[in-house]
């Protein structure tokens, strides 16, 4: 009997809330999940392919032409955009010359050799050499010195060891610390010239397999990369603290603060085998010890190394893509969203990983806005040039607009590059003085309010 009463129970439960439901129209999706129902992989995939497809790095055609492409397509999705443009020290290498001249005899090629699996990297005469941006020009030869990650507290090693770097060409591995931290340490030290490798214990062989059978880098690749003083001050080295436009006053190469004293190069770690294994002296305490065949001496000598630099530096124009939804509510709020599309070469991992998935976003926001929704505060999207020679595009687009800035800017959000793995982000909360948005972190670029932001 309660079996039969139970089951009664159930069948008449089901037929009501089969009637209710018939009764009651479904909730209409909101926005949030409409949001999530557009973006789409194939979009993302082509937007790489766009991006990427050539090299593309500072003054160079195809970095306007991907600007152009890009302003087009936020008009198209509905946003209010333009570009920006400002004018900016830029230099391209025009010699290089690594050469070891003692006890034996070897030139490093300081070339990236064309990989058949992948044909941009064919592209030879669009492509940057390899080389750090804004090294000074030199030509010097001296005694070889090994220094580690050249930090500070490996030349205080060197220190206790009683080796002295005055004189002598520093060779530092890359990692551990910003790059252009090495040869502003090791110019403090009385060093003439800096080599940074890639050692295959941080970036090679040790960690995975090599490109192009894995992620790694191989033999022959090299780490390019600007070596200013970014501590200092990020942008512009001849316009510190005011926007580079075409009529700027700007410092003259020598009176930038932010160049290196001494000339720098890169190398591969294929390149950096044959200086390495010519060093004698002491030999290198564990923790300095990389992956390559070798036993790991400090030095000085007997190696003694020719380097030789030299670059074309000229004012070259970047384009920041700037492009705006108006907020319903709070329009003078604005929450700014980033990347770069500037890269040293094709950039498809940096910064194209990032930036192509920032595109879909603005797609998707775009659509929103034609099916009739509208942000509280003002979105700002923001897809700069110049960041890669070192945060010239954000930090002159700041510049530019200080003022507005600190009565607007309530948040900036940035995205470098986009990996299968574990998301990672980090933040921080700074006070918005005439100083770049920080592109490679999250960053708040507001003054503190009289009154915390509208919930």
């Amino acid at each position: 009997m309660r079996s039969a009463t139970a089951s009664a129970c159930v069948v008449l439960l089901a037929a009501f809330t089969l009637q209710l439901s018939a009764q009651t129209p479904p909730a209409a999706p909101s926005w949030e999940s409409r949001f999530r129902a557009i973006p789409d992989a194939v979009s993302i995939g082509e937007y790489m392919k766009r991006l990427s497809a050539r090299p593309h790095h500072v003054g160079t055609a195809y970095d306007k032409d991907n600007a152009d492409w890009m302003l087009g397509k936020f008009r198209e999705w509905g946003w209010d955009a333009q570009l920006e443009s400002f004018t900016v020290l830029f230099p391209t290498p025009k010699e290089r010359v690594v050469e070891l001249v003692a006890p034996t005899q070897f030139k490093a090629q300081l070339d990236e050799p064309a990989i058949a699996v992948d044909p941009t990297s064919n592209q030879k005469t669009e492509q940057l050499p390899p080389f750090n941006a804004y090294s000074i020009d030199g030509d010097v030869t001296a005694p070889l010195v090994y220094v580690n990650y050249g930090r500070p507290q490996d030349y205080e090693d060197l220190d206790r060891r009683g080796i002295s770097v005055r004189g002598a060409i520093v060779i530092a591995r890359y990692g551990a610390s910003w790059r252009g931290i090495k040869p502003k340490v090791a110019a403090e030290h009385g060093a003439v010239a800096c080599l940074i490798y890639s050692d295959p214990r941080d970036d090679g062989y040790f960690v995975d397999d090599v490109f192009p059978d894995g992620p790694m880098r191989n033999k022959n690749g090299v780490q390019r990369g600007s070596v200013l003083d970014m501590p200092l001050y990020p942008g512009d080295p001849l316009t510190p603290g005011i926007p580079a436009t075409a009529d700027a006053r700007r410092l003259d190469i020598k009176d930038a603060p932010t160049m290196t004293k001494i000339p720098v190069l890169p190398l591969s770690y294929g390149d950096a085998q044959p200086l390495l294994a010519a060093l004698k002296g002491p030999v290198a305490p564990e923790g300095w010890r990389g992956a390559l065949p070798i036993t790991y001496h400090i030095g000085p000598g007997p190696a003694r190394v020719h380097m030789k630099v030299a670059s074309t530096f000229e004012l070259k124009p970047i384009y920041n893509v700037i492009a705006k939804i108006q907020g319903s509510t709070f329009p003078d709020e604005w929450v700014v969203r980033g990347n770069h599309h500037d890269a040293w070469v094709n950039g498809a991992a940096d910064p194209v990983s990032g930036t192509a998935p920032l595109l879909e976003e603005a797609r998707a926001l775009g659509e929103l806005v034609k099916q009739g929704w509208r942000p509280k505060r003002t979105i700002v999207y923001t897809v700069w040039d110049g960041e890669e020679p070192m945060l010239l595009g954000s930090t002159e687009w700041v510049e530019q607009h200080d003022e507005e800035l600190r009565r607007k800017a309530a948040i900036y959000i940035n995205s470098d590059g986009n990996g299968r793995g574990f998301f990672g982000a980090s933040g921080s909360v700074r006070c918005f003085c005439s100083a770049s948005i920080a592109a490679n972190r999250l960053s708040l670029i507001s003054e503190p309010r009289a009154r915390p932001p509208t919930p």
